[in-house]
């Protein structure tokens, strides 16, 4: 078996598939999209050529660009603290309970297979104001002023209640990655940090997050693209709304291709999309490169 895989054309029949569909479906639609930001076109008359026209207003003219990139940021970084950090603490908390540890792994895993519609239906109705959800049910217990407290049309908590139902969906995902890389860290390690004193914080801080330390920088890699690239929750939730409060690149995106019919002009937001996914995929892949090296 390793000397099959040691051959050149055994790894390139693995590998070609997912390189043609990868191809096919992300790098010529990427291509073709860039081609498509040079033009003005509605996506049925002449395409009229403006060269770097829709990029220049983009990022001199257009305020709620920057905002919806702005808002991309924040939202990134709270999926970060969500998705990533809140599954590792789970995970970490799963590694030190013993009964129906089974049974809270599924608790946790259920709402990964549920679809975003749903989900999203689900915290619409638990948020809903007329008539009040269950959550301003059970604050009104407290004060009966806050039954009709604002939660996904309130301007300086709507983007992040969108931001919380992405994380609250996918940190299960995460925490299921770190589990198995919390229980793969050598039980050696651990005991040996028994012996010299070590308590049960020391041992997780020094010892068993830096052993995973893999694990957690890809898994910070895969919710930057991914939150950076991040569309049907707002727009579910709230359309990019009140405002463009919620606003982020890929439903600022949509709505200048799709609903306003500036296929040019959406096509140069897409591709602003990509060029900062790379940016800030790199830059992190680099300072956490560094870092190791440092270590």
């Amino acid at each position: 078996m390793d000397k099959a895989f040691n051959r050149t054309s055994v790894v390139l029949m693995f590998v070609f598939p997912a390189f043609l569909v990868f191809s096919l479906f992300v790098v010529v639609t990427v291509f073709w999209a860039a081609s498509y930001s040079v033009y003005d076109w509605n996506g049925m008359g002449e395409k009229t050529f403006v060269g770097f026209k829709n990029y220049l207003t983009l990022l001199q003219v257009d305020r709620n660009f920057w905002t919806s990139v702005k808002n991309t940021l924040f939202y990134t970084f709270w999926q970060i603290l969500l998705q990533v950090f809140g599954g590792l603490l789970i995970a970490i908390f799963l590694t030190r309970v013993f009964r129906f540890r089974a049974t809270l792994q599924t608790l946790y895993y259920i709402p990964v297979v549920i679809s975003t519609v749903a989900i999203t239906q689900i915290f619409g109705k638990l948020l809903s104001v007329t008539p009040p959800g269950v959550v301003n049910s059970l604050f009104a217990l407290i004060n009966p002023d806050w039954r009709y407290l604002e939660w996904v049309s309130n301007p300086r908590m709507s983007l992040f209640i969108v931001a919380f139902v992405e994380g609250y969906k996918y940190v299960g995902l995460y925490m299921i990655i770190f589990y198995a890389a919390l229980v793969g860290v050598p039980e050696e390690l651990g005991e040996a940090a028994t012996i010299d004193g070590a308590n049960l914080f020391q041992q997780y801080w020094h010892i068993k997050i830096p052993y995973i330390r893999p694990v957690i920088i890809a898994n910070v890699v895969l919710v930057l693209n991914g939150s950076l690239r991040s569309f049907d929750f707002s727009y579910l939730l709230t359309r990019g709304g009140p405002g463009n409060s919620s606003e982020l690149m890929a439903t600022y995106m949509y709505k200048q291709a799709f609903s306003s019919l500036k296929y040019g002009y959406g096509s140069a937001v897409a591709i602003l999309i990509v060029i900062m996914c790379l940016i800030i995929g790199s830059v992190f892949r680099k300072l956490s490169r560094d870092s190791q090296e440092v270590i």
